[in-house]
């Protein structure tokens, strides 16, 4: 049986490390806590790397929070290009069709199948599934994203045709990386919202 290992011990950021903003992230009543600044993107990221495994969290945001959750981040210096991002963002109540954007989506390549937020100030639970090269969201119970990144396979373009971010292939990218914690400032230029995280585990597959 393989051991779940919990990414956070409730104290301090151990086994964590920020290397642009790390001033934005602290430890308050066992929580992982982030405070937007304007125009401030940072990670916060393990200092070890995961291939296949399953990752579980939860979080709760303020509105206006523009956040997300990073998988397999292979380069801590470029991280907005190699590494996978599972958006966290305030749009609890947003009927479909959902966007590549929208919280819960596997960020500007697959939008979420549904909209499973819950309002901002609640806990989400979240479960990430990383296996070769299939991924997988769940938000609240709720399977959100199904990925199969070898069909991923022209820089910049996903499988529909449409554009993404991206300057490398996903289907070539490496399958182990970093785990990270986004801050993107916040939505309309909000400053001084909160995002908390707790009880973060992950279990090799």
């Amino acid at each position: 049986m393989t051991d779940t290992i919990e990414l956070f011990n409730g104290r301090d950021l151990s086994g964590w490390k920020d290397h642009k903003n790390p001033h934005l992230w602290a430890v308050e009543d066992g929580m992982i806590v982030c405070t937007a600044e304007t125009g401030k993107m940072s990670n916060l990221s393990t200092e070890a790397q995961y291939g296949d495994f399953e990752l579980t969290l939860e979080y709760n945001a303020d509105a206006k929070v523009n956040s997300g959750v990073f998988l397999r981040v292979s380069d801590l210096e470029d991280e907005v290009h190699t590494g996978l991002e599972i958006q966290i963002l305030d749009t609890y109540g947003k009927e479909p069709p959902l966007s590549r954007n929208d919280s819960g989506a596997l960020y500007d390549m697959i939008p979420p199948s549904s909209n499973a937020l819950r309002p901002a100030g609640e806990w989400n639970q979240m479960r990430m599934r990383c296996e070769g090269a299939r991924v997988e969201v769940e938000l609240n119970g709720v399977q959100v994203v199904e990925a199969d990144l070898d069909q991923f396979d022209t820089p910049g373009i996903n499988p529909d045709g449409t554009k993404n971010k991206f300057k490398y292939a996903w289907k070539t990218m490496p399958r182990v990386g970093h785990i990270g914690l986004q801050t993107h400032g916040g939505m309309d230029g909000a400053s001084g919202v909160q995002i908390r995280f707790r009880n973060l585990f992950v279990k090799a597959l």
